[in-house]
C-alpha cells in the first residue's frame, strides 16, 4: 500500500533519518516507537505528504487514501458537532446535492417524451444508485454511533463546536477521520484526550477496521491491543520488528546486549590499534605496519548503541511524617456551575497508605473534586483533611508554575534535599534531560518537557499525600515506568486521575468512578473495575432493550454466574480473552438470527390465524396443516434460542 525507499531527512544539515526503507501492507497495524525527538511525528507527516524528505521516495498505491490525525490541529468553530462531523461524508453530500438538483430539473419540465427528459431520468437514476451504494441511508446513524463511542452524548451533537474544549474538538476530528474509512490511518497520540471507555471503543474500532494503521502512542495497553507490528526509530534508522509491542521490548533488550558486546569488542580493537601506532610511530622499520594500522583504523565504522534504557532506574520519595488514619474524608460534597451539577452529595473516605484511581469521562468531576481537596474552589458539604497531611500536588497545568529563568538542573537542585542531590543528573537522564539538556533554561522548553520537569520536582519533595491529575500525558514509556515504581514504593497515600490502564495496573487498589455527579467505589485494581463496569453496562443495555421492546423474548440473567465469570476473567491471557470475544460475537450473531427468525414466524402465524378466523377457511385443511408446521418450527426455534441465550449469558467478556 505504502512503500518507503532510501528515505533521508535533514534539519539544518543534521540528519534525522538516513537510508530508511520499509513497506506498509494492507493488514498491518504498526506501532511507531522511539524516544521523544526521534522523529515519529515527522515520519507520519512524510507518510501523509505534509512534509517532503531530503531524499528518497514515499510511494502510495494508486487509488489508496490516507487519513492523518496530528497532535495539534486547526479546528473549525462555526458549526455544530453533527455538521462538522458530516464533512467526513462530503462525497456523499455532493452526490445528494446533484440528485436534488436533477430532481428539481425534472419537476420543472413537462416534455416527458423528449430525449432530453429521458436523459435527465437516466442521469438521476445513475446518481441515485451511486448515492445508495455509498451508504447514504446509514451515514447519519454512523455519525451518531462514532461520536457516542468517543464519549459524546446525543444532546451534544447539536451544540456548537466552540462550546467544547480542545480535547473534545480533537475527538470530532478523530471521528471525521474514522468515518472516512481511509485505506491507511496515521494516528499521532490519539488517546491523549480520551477516557478509558473511549479508548476501549477506539481499540475495538481499529481492530475491526479494514484500514492499515500506523500509530504513535505512549499508552502501552492501547498499542498492545491494537498493533501487530513495531517500527522503532533509533540511531537515525528504522528497525522493523514484526511482533507486538511487548515482544518487541524483549527482542530490543536482546539486540542491545548484542550491540554492547560488539561495541566493547570494537573499542578494544581500536585501543589495540592505537597503542600499536603510538608505540611504533617513529620506528622506520615499522613504518609500513604503522601506515597499515592507520588505514585499518580509518575504515572502522563505529558501532552505534540504541538509546540507554533507563526503565530499570529506581527513584523514591523522601521520607515524611506519618499522617492521620484517613487523610481525606468527603461527606455530601456538592459542586455546581450554574444549573450544571458536577458533584452531587459525594461521600468517600481514603485510608492512609491507599493508592486510588479516579476515572470517568472528561468533565465528570474528577479534577473538580481534586480542586475542592486543594481548597482552590468553593463547594458545599464537608471535606476533612487529616492532621499532619503534607500534600504533593501535580495539576494538569503544573508546567506553567515553573520559574522560566532557571535552568533544568537549578529547578531540581532547589527542591532536592539530602543524599538524593547526588543523583540529580541520573534522575534528569531518566526523564530525558541528560547531558546538555540539563543546562537549558525552562523558558526554552516545550510543553511536554515542562510537564516532565514539574514531575521530577514533585518527586524530590517530602509528602505523605500525593495527588496527581493526568501525570502521564507527556511521559514516554520509560519515564512512566520510573514514575510508577516510585509511586508503588511510596509509603504515603496517592490519589491519581488517569486514563492510562497500563500505568494504573498493579499500582492502585481502589477505583472511584465519576459519572452523572455521583462517585462509585470499586475495590480492586483497574482491570477489576473495567470488568465490573462492562458487566454493569451490558446488564443495563439488556434491560433498556427489554423496556424498549427490542428484545421480545424474556430471559433472566444469572447474576451469581456473571460475577463468578468476571472474577475468573482477570486470570485470562490476551489470546484467551480474544478467543472468548470471538466466541461471544458468534453467539450474539446466532441469537440475533434466531430472534429475527422467531419474529418472522410470529408474523406468519398471525397471518394464518387471521385467515383461519374467517368462516370460509375454517375447514381449509391446507391452512390448518401450514399452521401446525409453523407452530412446530416456532417451538424448535424457541428452544434453540433459549440454549443460545443461556450460553451467551454465562459468557462474560
Amino acid at each position: 500500500m505504502v512503500s518507503v525507499e532510501n528515505l533521508c531527512v535533514e534539519f539544518s544539515a543534521t540528519p534525522l533519518f538516513t537510508d530508511v526503507s520499509f513497506v506498509i501492507n494492507a493488514s498491518d497495524r504498526i506501532a511507531l516507537v522511539g524516544k521523544n525527538g526521534a522523529g515519529k511525528s515527522t515520519m507520519l507527516k512524510i507518510l501523509c505528504g505534509q512534509m517532503k524528505p531530503t531524499s528518497g521516495t514515499v510511494s502510495v498505491s494508486s487509488g489508496e487514501t490516507i487519513g492523518y490525525l496530528p497532535q495539534v490541529m486547526i479546528l473549525s468553530d462555526d458549526t455544530t458537532v453533527r455538521d462538522e462531523t458530516k464533512k467526513a461524508f462530503q462525497h456523499i453530500l455532493q452526490v445528494k446535492e446533484k440528485m436534488e438538483r436533477l430532481n428539481l430539473q425534472m419537476q420543472a419540465r413537462t416534455d416527458y417524451e423528449s430525449d432530453e427528459y429521458m436523459g435527465l431520468v437516466k442521469e438521476f437514476t445513475t446518481t441515485h444508485e451511486r448515492y445508495m451504494m455509498l451508504g447514504a441511508d446509514n451515514y447519519e446513524a454512523e455519525i451518531e454511533r462514532t461520536l457516542c463511542g468517543l464519549g459524546f452524548e446525543r444532546t451534544d451533537l447539536d451544540r456548537q463546536t466552540k462550546e467544547f474544549s480542545g480535547g473534545w474538538r480533537m475527538r470530532i476530528e478523530l471521528a471525521k477521520i474514522l468515518l472516512q474509512r481511509p485505506d491507511v490511518l496515521l494516528l499521532d497520540e490519539p488517546t491523549n484526550h480520551l477516557d478509558i471507555e473511549s479508548i476501549q471503543w477506539l481499540e475495538n474500532f481499529l481492530k475491526q477496521s479494514g484500514s492499515a494503521v500506523v500509530l504513535v502512542s505512549h499508552d502501552r495497553a492501547f498499542i498492545n491491543q491494537v498493533c501487530n507490528r513495531t517500527l522503532e526509530i533509533s540511531c537515525k534508522k528504522v528497525i522493523d520488528y514484526k511482533v507486538k509491542y511487548d515482544e518487541y521490548v524483549m527482542l530490543r533488550a536482546q539486540r542491545r546486549e548484542q550491540q554492547l558486546r560488539a561495541y566493547e569488542n570494537q573499542q578494544k580493537e581500536i585501543a589495540d590499534i592505537k597503542d600499536f601506532i603510538e608505540r611504533f610511530r617513529y620506528k622506520p622499520t615499522k613504518a609500513v605496519q604503522v601506515q597499515s594500522r592507520i588505514k585499518q583504523l580509518e575504515k572502522i565504522v563505529p558501532i552505534e548503541i540504541d538509546e540507554v534504557d533507563v526503565s530499570a532506574m529506581h527513584l523514591s520519595f523522601p521520607p515524611c511524617v506519618r499522617s492521620g488514619d484517613y487523610p481525606v474524608i468527603c461527606e455530601d460534597v456538592c459542586k455546581s456551575y450554574g444549573t450544571h451539577t458536577v458533584l452531587d452529595r459525594v461521600n468517600m473516605s481514603i485510608k492512609r497508605g491507599e493508592k486510588v484511581a479516579c476515572v470517568g469521562k472528561n468533565g465528570a468531576g474528577k479534577s473538580t473534586l481534586i480542586k475542592c481537596i486543594m481548597g482552590e474552589i468553593p463547594f458545599d458539604g464537608v471535606l476533612k483533611i487529616a492532621h499532619q497531611v503534607t500534600i504533593g500536588y501535580f495539576a494538569q497545568n503544573e508546567a506553567q508554575c515553573l520559574n522560566e529563568e532557571l535552568t533544568v538542573y537549578e529547578t531540581i537542585d532547589r527542591v532536592a534535599k539530602g543524599e538524593i542531590r547526588l543523583k540529580i543528573n541520573d534522575i534528569l537522564g531518566a526523564f530525558m534531560f541528560g547531558g546538555e539538556a540539563s543546562e537549558k533554561k525552562v523558558k526554552f522548553l516545550s510543553g511536554g518537557e515542562r510537564s516532565r520537569l514539574a514531575m521530577i520536582r514533585l518527586l524530590m519533595q517530602p509528602v505523605n499525600l500525593l495527588i496527581m491529575d493526568e501525570p502521564t500525558n507527556h511521559l514516554d514509556m520509560a519515564s512512566k515506568d520510573v514514575l510508577k515504581e516510585a509511586i508503588r514504593a511510596f509509603d504515603g497515600t496517592a490519589i491519581i486521575v488517569s486514563h492510562d490502564r497500563e500505568f494504573l495496573d498493579g499500582l492502585v487498589d481502589k477505583v472511584y468512578e465519576f459519572s452523572g455527579g455521583k462517585v462509585r467505589e470499586y475495590i480492586g485494581g483497574i482491570y477489576n473495575y473495567i470488568n465490573e463496569h462492562n458487566l454493569a453496562q451490558n446488564t443495563q443495555n439488556n434491560s433498556l432493550k427489554a423496556q424498549n421492546g427490542e428484545a421480545k423474548i424474556g430471559g433472566g440473567t444469572n447474576q451469581p454466574a456473571l460475577a463468578s465469570a468476571a472474577k475468573q476473567l482477570d486470570a485470562l491471557s490476551y489470546s484467551e480473552r480474544k478467543e472468548l470475544q470471538k466466541k461471544r460475537s458468534r453467539l450474539e450473531k446466532a441469537v440475533k438470527e434466531s430472534e429475527n427468525l422467531i419474529s418472522e414466524l410470529e408474523k406468519e402465524l398471525e397471518n394464518l390465524d387471521l385467515k383461519l378466523q374467517d368462516v370460509e377457511n375454517a375447514s381449509n385443511m391446507t391452512l390448518v396443516e401450514q399452521y401446525t408446521q409453523l407452530q412446530k418450527k416456532m417451538d424448535t426455534e424457541l428452544e434453540k434460542w433459549e440454549k443460545l441465550s443461556a450460553e451467551l449469558d454465562n459468557l462474560i467478556i
